[in-house]
């Protein structure tokens, strides 16, 4: 009878040691055997617990991979330049093998593998022993399972690009493994969707779907799509059959027939169809969404929620206000503690002048003030800006208290990724005016009060080069902050030249040359007032004459240069330049870091020029 090993170290599960073969196959006396474990549902919901615990890990998810997976982009940048500095090296295209901030022996390539070991026993025994034909909790536990491997896997993908596949319990004789082609991982979790999907219940049916820290159908059809996208477009990849070989790689798409568009597209159109018509999320009032997300609040799903399926940290677990908020420099919250935390990455300086006036995304997006000591607001500069969506002061229920971590629970998808997913694919297929009926709401959403705005802008699209075009804006716009930007573009061949282009028009910003001349407030002075929890800027959006009323006067907003600490604050050019200083084509993945290759007796090699 097998057993059911609970903890396994990551250095086990990913690239372990040759002393661990003779533990590997041996049974451990004080487990239950996997009969037990897998015909009980509470034992077997605990074991597919354990995995999600490995995510929770100090350099797991929590405090590694979320915090810099999605640097940098044409949208978010990594708020400090120090091209020495191994955290900017992450973000700016640059690091290498040994970075300090990665090459760990529990850094997030060996915890993520933990949390597919200990799955891969889950998967293993509920299909087993669980009766998941008969026994629908049983089966929906199996669905959740497969879904969550199929998004780890995906993770690990957006990261390392090839990567060893393994959809089995380790044993000894296949604990040195070498790095697999991508493709075949995406064959295997796309199958491993298809199967999980039917066992699943849409958002709000169930108790278990009715919360965004459980996994639900619709998230799972979303990812499936999600995945779709990603197997069938654009990314550096090693030549057919040199994985893991050094190869130099070229951008390229893949050559397997099984997950080219026309194979996967309308499988996963399907899916998204059924997932719109089943009527079982929404679209929120934007500026609430965030509210809830910052104020953990964002855990109920079902008819007219938003939010499909969050990173499930405790309530003293994750940092995602700790890296992202707006930046607190000593400022004292609801809690007591002084906060000096948040602004570690923010919008790029021209990202709130691509929106509309009138799009509502826009100031709850991208926030051009930070608190001081005095818990006041103060203007940083045109350079620096942060993510409005997430915010301190908006954690009401838990105000964060200090520490490390703030308990809040990243979204991994939302219903409006949905929608827009099913707008591109539909594009691509030929369903034009199918797809307008899905960029529309969100549209609408965008510009409440302004709805025909909305209706104009889309009615106008009237081709499938336009749609393309109006997505990738789009997506810009509704998803800056949430890190999926990169991988937007790696996968339309993109990301340089959308870079290249957001360099050229920070330099144009602080030169107040092409789109950006004759703005008023770019010419040195703006004027600020504090409104509630905000700051108006009233200069930026090509007003022209002084404003009225109880304003403040901030001059040399965009030209100054030097700070009062004799720091460079403006827009120069190392700075702007920095976007990235590594090939980002060249190093869109991460390397293979030094550890993992050692523990492994050197069965993975990294390719790319690593």
């Amino acid at each position: 009878m097998k057993k059911i090993i609970y903890i396994l170290s990551a250095a086990l599960i990913a690239v372990c040691a040759s002393s661990c073969e003779k533990f590997l196959d041996s049974e451990s006396p004080s487990t239950f055997d996997s009969a037990t474990v897998f015909s009980n549902y509470s034992l077997a919901e605990s074991q597919m617990f354990s995995a999600l615990q490995s995510l929770g890990e100090t350099n797991s998810y929590r405090g590694r991979y979320l915090s810099w997976i999605g640097l940098n982009s044409d949208i978010e940048w990594y708020n400090t330049y120090k091209p020495d500095d191994q955290k900017y090296q992450i973000a700016g295209y640059s690091q290498l093998p040994n970075n300090s901030q990665l090459n760990l022996n529990n850094g997030p390539f060996a915890m993520m593998y933990e949390a597919i070991e200990r799955l891969n026993l889950c998967i293993e025994g509920l299909q087993a022993y669980g009766k998941c034909e008969e026994n629908a909790d049983m089966a929906s536990l199996l669905g959740e399972a497969f879904t969550l491997r199929a998004m780890i896997y995906y993770d690990l993908i957006r990261g390392w690009g090839d990567v060893p596949a393994r959809f089995e319990p380790t044993t000894s004789s296949t604990i040195y493994k070498a790095k697999d082609s991508r493709d075949v991982v995406f064959k295997q979790i796309l199958s491993d969707l298809e199967v999980a999907i039917p066992y699943l219940s849409y958002p709000g049916k169930t108790a278990v779907t009715s919360r965004t820290d459980r996994v639900n159908k619709m998230f799972a059809q979303g990812l499936y799509a999600r995945i779709a996208l990603m197997a069938s477009g654009y990314a550096i990849r090693p030549d057919d059959g040199a994985v893991g070989t050094g190869d130099l790689g070229t951008v390229r798409t893949t050559s397997d027939p099984e997950l080219q568009k026309e194979a996967l597209y309308p499988k996963a159109l399907d899916y998204l169809r059924e997932a719109i018509s089943s009527g079982t999320a929404g679209l929120e009032d934007y500026e609430t969404l965030w509210k809830n997300q910052s104020n953990l609040s964002n855990l109920t799903a079902g008819p007219g929620y938003e939010t499909l399926y969050v990173i499930p940290f405790s309530d003293g677990r994750g940092r995602w206000n700790f890296t992202f908020a707006v930046r607190s420099e000593g400022s004292s919250y609801a809690g007591g503690a002084t906060v000096t935390r948040g602004g570690d990455a923010g919008p790029v300086p021209t990202m709130w002048f691509r929106y509309d006036p009138k799009d509502v995304r826009r100031d709850i997006t991208c926030v051009n003030w930070r608190w001081n000591a005095s818990d006041e607001k103060e203007l940083p500069g045109i350079q620096k800006w942060y993510f409005g969506k997430y915010r301190f002061e908006w954690m009401k229920n838990k105000p964060y208290t200090g520490g490390n971590d703030d308990g809040v629970k990243p979204a991994v998808m939302r219903y409006s990724d949905i929608l827009l997913m099913a707008a591109e694919i539909a594009n691509e297929l030929g369903q034009l005016d199918e797809a307008k009926n899905y960029l529309l709401p969100v549209r609408e959403r965008a510009f409440k009060g302004n709805e025909t705005m909305a209706e104009d802008y889309v009615g106008a699209i009237g081709s499938k080069d336009a749609m393309f075009n109006a997505i990738v804006d789009e997506r810009a716009l509704e998803f800056c902050g949430e890190m999926t930007r990169k991988f937007d573009l790696v996968r339309w061949n993109l990301l340089k030249a959308k870079m290249d282009e957001t360099i050229a028009e920070m330099k144009a910003l602080r030169d107040m040359t092409g789109r950006f001349a004759g703005i008023n407030g770019l010419g040195g002075d703006v004027y600020c007032q504090a409104d509630g929890s905000e700051i108006r800027i009233w200069g930026l959006s090509g007003e022209t004459t002084t404003p009225t009323g109880n304003w403040e006067k901030k001059s040399e907003y965009i030209n100054k240069t030097i700070d009062s600490k004799g720091q460079d604050t403006g827009l120069y050019d190392a700075l702007v330049e920095g976007l990235y200083t590594g090939d980002p084509e060249r190093h869109t993945f991460w390397p293979i870091y030094y550890d993992s290759i050692t523990n492994s007796q050197n069965n993975l090699v990294n390719d790319y020029g690593y």
